[in-house]
Formats: structure tokens, C-alpha cells, sequence
């Protein structure tokens, strides 16, 4: 029973792409440049990523599934908190940009995963969903500047994505 609720808040929380549909992805994302470890530096976060401190998303190519592995590993509340971690596995939808993928928790669900900002060095990148409720903005590097993060936000408001309640997540390393 209690696997079963999980699973509905789960649809509930995730499923709904109601809204504007932001559909904007960059022209075109280098695979092997982007598998790497990304430190999840501000956002509007999911449920599960709550009091989310050193939060980490990393990403591997499995070649002989033709997927992309993903571990998404944070400390809850604090930087001596819980480690959490929550293994999912994605997809690329769109071939010709390698930017717009399709990522899966777990069976059965499915969702969309926007690459829609890139610096030209890969040192950050903005993700997004169509609906604009999630936003996550990582580097390659824990440490950032304020003046970056408002750059980049400032490029993601002007992009026509929502902005609103973006919160930084504290890294210390």
C-alpha cells in the first residue's frame, strides 16, 4: 500500500504539464562533453529535492542500453544531513540536438528534461521542463558567484522562462 501511494503522489506531483508549453531546447548539446558530474548550484526544486545541500547531478552514457544513467545524490537539510540518493535512467527524444530528453525515476513514468541554456564551455547549464514548474541550474564547479547565477538567470527570464521562486542550494565541499 504504501508503494502504491508513492506512486500516485508521484503522478500526481510529476504529470502534470498543464500550462504554457515551453518547448525551447539549445541548438545543439556535444553527448560526450555533458556526461560528467554537475553540481546543482539553484532552482525551483521537486518534492524530493527538499533541504537539498550538495546536491549533485551526474550523468553517464550507457552504450549498450542506448540510455543515459543518472544519479542525483544530495545531503537533506544540511551538510552533515542524510545522503539521499535517487538513481533514474533517460533517453534521448530529439536526435538532432541531443537537448531534449525523456527521464524515468522509475517504470512507468517518464518525463520531459529541456536543455534549454548552455554556456559554450559547458562549464553550466539550465534544465527545464514544458510546463516551467522545475528549473535547475548546475556547473561543473560547486563554487559560483552571485553575478554569475543573475547572468544566468537573467538569460532564462529572457528566454521567456519563468524565474519565479529560483533558490540557490547551498554546496560546500
Amino acid at each position: 500500500m504504501k508503494n502504491v501511494l508513492f506512486i500516485l503522489v508521484c503522478l500526481m506531483s510529476f504529470s502534470c504539464e498543464s500550462g504554457s508549453k515551453f518547448r525551447k531546447t539549445v541548438d545543439y548539446v556535444e553527448m560526450d562533453r555533458f556526461m560528467t558530474k554537475w553540481f546543482v548550484i539553484a532552482g525551483r526544486l521537486t518534492s524530493f529535492e527538499d533541504g537539498a545541500h550538495n546536491a549533485i547531478e551526474s550523468y553517464s552514457w550507457n552504450a549498450e542500453k542506448s540510455r543515459i544513467d543518472i544519479d542525483f545524490t544530495m545531503r537533506k537539510d544540511s551538510f552533515d544531513g542524510k545522503l539521499k540518493s535517487i538513481p533514474q535512467k533517460g533517453w534521448i527524444e530529439n536526435h538532432k540536438t541531443n537537448a531534449h530528453w525523456k527521464i524515468s525515476p522509475f517504470w512507468p513514468l517518464k518525463f520531459h528534461y529541456l536543455i534549454i541554456d548552455l554556456a559554450e564551455d559547458y562549464s553550466w547549464t539550465v534544465i527545464g521542463v514544458p510546463s516551467q514548474k522545475w528549473v535547475w541550474i548546475m556547473a561543473k564547479d560547486w563554487k559560483m558567484s552571485e553575478e554569475k547565477l543573475a547572468m544566468i538567470i537573467k538569460r532564462v527570464k529572457d528566454m521567456g522562462y519563468s524565474i519565479k521562486d529560483i533558490k540557490r542550494v547551498p554546496q560546500k565541499w
